[in-house]
């Protein structure tokens, strides 16, 4: 009688305590029910492992996103201005006007050109960019990355700085000599003679993306001017902003103190197609990854239907016992929903501790499988990273507890309406 009163609403809320107690009974394993409970366990083990992989595989992406923006933009600045109708022989003015706008961090001269750099194991292709001593420690890809050597003096020196993937390439360190090749060089009565030209190893920089350590190598201004018949002036001048998101603002800006006829681009032009290929990679991700997700779910809702099928007997008696529909139909949620919400909170743990240690592991898997298993020379960068969001992570979890709960839905009502005479007769 006790449960009667209380399923009939005299005594007990909603969600009473013998509720959360059958649904518990039901959730445990027994032989007879051995084929229930496996499907439970592989609902619980779907949806662990695929919010897991959603968070983990968005942490990656993200931090791929990250880490190439802050590669890309911190070696080639955020906006690039270039001559029309007249060279840059007037850098030194537009980039000084520049650097004092509000909102500019600062404006560097380059010299740019396509050269080939040869030593005694090797050679190969590099882009050669010629900058002046008090720039080079401005760059961010280049400020606390060298390796080798130093860049104090680097206008004086009269030597050249090579990528780290550029020296490995060649066989040299800091003190050999490299020579640099290019095919545009002096005009003779004959034509255009090759110009070569052997040049110290003064410093090694690493800046972390490998197509960047492979290619870049840098000279100072003068040399760079002579090299490549420059004859005072220089290809671009990059602009390096405080906040890259805010190139739009600094465009008008930038016009008005150059006090000249410019062309500019912006870094989003320049990698639109790159990083608009992440962000659909992303997206299809997500969404593929989803599917993990909601299969678990449906798995749920299976092992609940055949659940319910198996305790029709003790519906039935329950039933008529004096519980309500609105009881039984809460009972077989809170087991289904147990199953979704425990399921969510392990992938949620488990995918966190992975995205957060995820450089770790893959050094230890890459030992252990004796493989590297992230080749800079595919992924552009030495590391792989992780970036955790918050929010992405929050609509994760709200996503597979909503889809739990929503499995749950159609089996409780099922066990709701199921008549008890009829259970009783046929049990």
């Amino acid at each position: 009688m006790k449960l009667a009163r209380g399923a009939s609403g005299g005594g007990t809320m909603p969600f009473a305590p013998f509720e959360w107690m059958l649904a518990g009974r039901y959730l445990r394993t027994r032989r007879r029910e051995g084929f229930v409970s496996v499907i439970a366990l592989f609902s619980f083990l779907g949806i662990m492992l695929g919010v897991a992989t959603l968070i983990i595989v968005l942490s990656v992406m993200n931090g791929f996103r990250k880490e190439l923006l802050e590669k890309i933009v911190g070696i080639n600045g955020h906006i690039f201005v270039s001559a029309i109708e007249q060279p840059l022989t007037d850098y030194v003015e537009v980039s000084d006007r520049l650097s004092k706008l509000y909102g500019i961090r600062h404006a560097v001269p380059l010299v740019e050109g396509q050269a080939f750099v040869s030593a005694a194991a090797g050679g190969s292709g590099v882009l050669v960019r010629g900058v002046r001593g008090e720039d080079i420690g401005r760059i961010p890809g280049i400020a606390g990355n060298v390796k080798q050597g130093s860049i104090e003096n680097f206008s004086t020196s009269g030597g050249i700085a090579l990528g780290r993937r550029v020296a490995e390439g060649l066989g040299v360190q800091v003190g050999d000599t490299v020579s640099l090749i290019t095919p545009r060089g002096a005009q003779t009565p004959f034509g255009m003679t090759p110009r070569i030209k052997a040049y110290p190893v003064t410093a090694v920089f690493e800046i972390g993306m490998s197509e960047f350590d492979a290619t870049f190598v840098y000279l100072p201004m003068a040399e760079a001017q002579a090299f490549f018949n420059r004859e005072g002036d220089v290809s671009v001048i990059e602009v390096f902003l405080d906040d890259a998101d805010k190139v739009d603002e600094a465009r008008s800006a930038i016009e008005q103190a150059a006090e000249r006829p410019i062309v500019m681009q912006d870094w989003r032009q320049r990698n639109r197609t790159f990083f608009s290929a992440l962000e659909v990679e992303r997206n299809v991700m997500f969404l593929i990854l989803t599917l993990i997700v909601l299969v678990a779910a449906l798995n749920i809702v299976s092992g609940l239907i055949m659940l319910v099928k198996d305790k029709s007997s003790d519906i039935a008696i329950l039933r008529t016992m004096g519980a309500t529909r609105g009881a039984i139909m809460r009972i077989f949620l809170v087991t289904g929903a147990s199953i979704g919400v425990v399921g969510t909170i392990a992938g949620f743990l488990l995918g966190l501790v992975f995205a957060l240690n995820i450089e770790t592991i893959r050094q230890g898997l890459s030992r252990l499988t004796g493989a590297n298993l992230f080749p800079a020379e595919l992924y552009f960068l030495s590391r792989l990273p992780a970036d955790v969001n918050g929010r992405e992570v929050a609509t994760v979890v709200a996503l597979a507890m909503t889809l739990s709960l929503l499995a749950t839905l159609y089996p409780s009502w099922r066990a709701a309406r199921l008549d008890p005479v009829q259970a009783l007769r046929y049990g």
